[in-house]
């Protein structure tokens, strides 16, 4: 009878293993270009940690990828492959612009931003909802129908921001500043109130909001009826029908919430930082959200550290493209690209070569006792 591994080994050691393999192929790679491999991992660590306002750095892309990754974890607890996260990121983005815009000039700073945060959830539902209705009533795949509203989120953002929300008197495809206040404080700046003094960075409040994000997304899916039911429509649908729900409705209701988590990035990048609506402000991050869900095998914890190495990975993989002449910027893609490959597609490589030591040693302990 196979083993079954503990959950500290499947959830835990494994990724670990996966993201060690990842490093060992990308440490050779480095060796064969001449470059010393254990050097560029000293500069990528300090260049993510150590180095002054890193650490910062660090955590506010951290933050995206939180956001991002919880978006697809939750839909894949439905067993929904939610390829989406970068256009529900860029639809939540917009209606967080639209409420600052039309509201700043009536409107106290703090309560324009209050109203704001909800609006980029329900512009980014709303964006993953049509997807999820599509499917559930329609029969279309959720993965291609996600892909290509990608598109038409992008194509909606150049339109109007080359176009009516365009700021005056410029080119550049943005909107307007919003007004003085209309922002999520800076880290650097709250410690400055308390007598302590950081570096300065983007790391901003929106990096709370993704850690309650965590929490709320834990407590959903396994401590609330509605969680449950998400999770047994993934395992099996019949089942569901014949406890007495609709998978139609449950599959609508996991897409408006994996769509609300993706507009919540908008936060970090247009509040936290830019203070504007501008082109492109998501970089990826909904595309490497997959791969943090992945690694973090779809669980807040998991998704938490899998963030943080992401996030390090981009922080320091500039100090590698900074300090090294043969290592640029695409040989750190490289590394997040094997990244990815060990810990999705080949995922559960080494889970027979762990599993039979851990059934030897289980036998072994079993033989002393």
């Amino acid at each position: 009878m196979e083993q079954k591994l503990p959950r500290w080994i499947d959830i835990g050691l494994l990724p670990v293993i996966n993201i060690l393999a990842a490093f060992i192929v990308a440490g050779v790679i480095i060796a064969l270009i001449g470059e010393n491999p254990f050097a560029a991992l000293s500069v990528l660590v300090k260049g993510a940690f150590f180095y002054k306002g890193a650490l910062g750095y660090t955590l506010f892309y951290a933050t995206n990828f939180i956001f991002t990754g919880l978006a697809v974890a939750v839909a894949f607890h439905a067993s929904l492959f939610n390829i989406g996260g970068e256009g529900q990121a860029m639809v939540g983005g917009l209606g967080l612009g639209l409420v600052a815009l039309l509201l700043d000039p009536l409107l106290p700073p703090l309560l324009v931003v209050l109203i704001a945060i909800p609006a980029a959830v329900i512009f980014g539902a709303f964006w993953g909802v049509i997807p999820g209705w599509l499917q559930a009533k329609r029969g279309s795949h959720i993965v291609i129908t996600t892909i290509m509203f990608n598109f038409i989120a992008a194509s909606l953002m150049v339109w109007l921001l080359a176009g009516m929300l365009m700021a005056p008197g410029q080119m550049s495809p943005e909107t307007r500043s919003f007004a003085d206040g209309v922002a999520l404080a800076q880290f650097h700046t709250l410690v400055s109130y308390v007598g302590l003094s950081v570096a300065k960075s983007p790391l901003n409040l929106s990096f709370i909001i993704a850690l309650v994000a965590c929490v709320g997304v834990w407590v959903l899916i396994w401590r609330t009826r509605l969680g449950y039911v998400i999770r047994a429509t993934g395992h099996s649908e019949r089942a569901v029908i014949y406890a007495g729900h609709s998978p139609a409705k449950i599959i609508i209701i996991t897409m408006a919430i994996s769509g609300g988590l993706a507009g919540l990035m908008a936060l970090n990048e247009i509040l936290g930082v830019q203070q504007r609506v501008i082109l492109n402000f998501t970089s990826g991050y909904g595309f490497t959200g997959i791969a943090v869900a992945l690694m973090g095998r779809n669980h807040p914890i998991g998704i938490l550290l899998a963030s943080l190495l992401f996030g390090a990975l981009y922080q320091g993989g500039a100090e590698l493209d900074f300090e090294f002449q043969t290592i640029t910027r695409e040989m750190v893609l490289m590394i997040q690209g094997l990244i990815i490959l060990f810990s999705g597609a080949l995922a559960y490589m080494f889970t027979p070569m762990v599993a039979r030591v851990f059934a030897s040693y289980i036998s072994s302990s079993k033989g002393v006792d």
